[in-house]
């Protein structure tokens, strides 16, 4: 009974490892979003004292860290405002609420970003699990993960920290 077990879990394994590869098609996030922190002339970098005196303790831990809140204790996850939300490290538009849905995770949820060029992917294989990390393409902060379990049109849930972000409520009216 125990080889049999060990067997299966062998054989599970090594489908899975496989199915990640070494490097080649497989581990390219299948969305077409970059995967390396981009060139760009606005990039914001600092030290690790700059980024601790600009943030708070929450937002250090997340965003230079890749920390997680607990789930339905941000800010964010039940704001229903109209508005953008924006990186709480270097202030890029983010995500617009437009395109915000309740996932029922407990954080705030997205189906995509404001565009593209906003964030970079980078594939997250930490607790075991095989996940795509999301980072902001001016700052390089961590904002969360994105999975293919989202709504139309996209199918994607960006699932973000509410201590990441920040966010400004459209003016009435325009």
């Amino acid at each position: 009974m125990i080889a049999v077990t060990l067997g299966a879990a062998a054989v599970a394994l090594g489908a899975f490892t496989f199915r990640l590869g070494s490097g080649g098609a497989e581990t390219k996030n299948p969305w077409g979003f970059q995967q390396e922190s981009p060139k760009r002339e606005d990039k914001l970098v600092l030290t690790d004292d700059e980024w601790k005196a600009r943030l708070t303790p929450s937002q250090y831990k997340i965003l230079r860290h890749d920390g997680t809140e607990p789930a339905f204790c941000g800010r964010f996850f039940d704001n229903h405002l109209t508005g953008t939300y924006y990186c709480a490290g270097c202030g890029q538009a983010l995500f617009r609420s437009d395109a915000k849905f309740d996932s029922g995770t407990g954080w705030p949820s997205f189906f995509q970003p404001i565009n593209k060029d906003a964030v970079w992917l980078h594939m997250d294989t930490s607790f075991g699990m095989v996940r795509w990390e999301v980072r902001c393409s001016k700052c390089d902060g961590h904002l969360g993960h994105v999975f293919d379990d989202g709504p139309a049109p996209t199918h994607l849930r960006f699932c973000m920290n509410s201590d990441a972000m920040t966010f400004k409520e459209d003016e009435k009216g325009k």
